[in-house]
């Protein structure tokens, strides 16, 4: 099984903290000449409910504080490396 990198393997060198943006006045001329004439109203989005059973929560909880909740290792072992395969990709 081929090993998991956490982080660059190079030397992390000094961070430049100079920014580069335009002058306040020149961004802000800039941005008065080509703003849009119409405005655009939001409403409020609600986010709703996380979809959550509370049922099914709760009598996972109770099996694991009994200590009978199965744990199956070859179902572990496949999640980890299944999220192993999926955070390689998302590069």
């Amino acid at each position: 099984m081929p090993s998991f990198e956490i982080g660059p393997t190079r030397a992390v060198g000094a961070v430049d903290n100079r920014i580069a943006r335009e002058p306040r006045e020149q961004a802000s001329r800039q941005s008065r000449a080509s703003a849009p004439a119409a405005s655009v109203a939001s409403a409020p989005i609600s986010a709703g409910q996380p979809p959550v059973d509370a049922d099914r929560v709760a009598e996972i909880r109770k099996a694991v504080e009994e200590g009978t909740y199965p744990i199956v290792p070859t179902k572990v072992a496949d999640a980890m490396i299944a999220a192993g395969y999926l955070l390689r990709a998302a590069k």
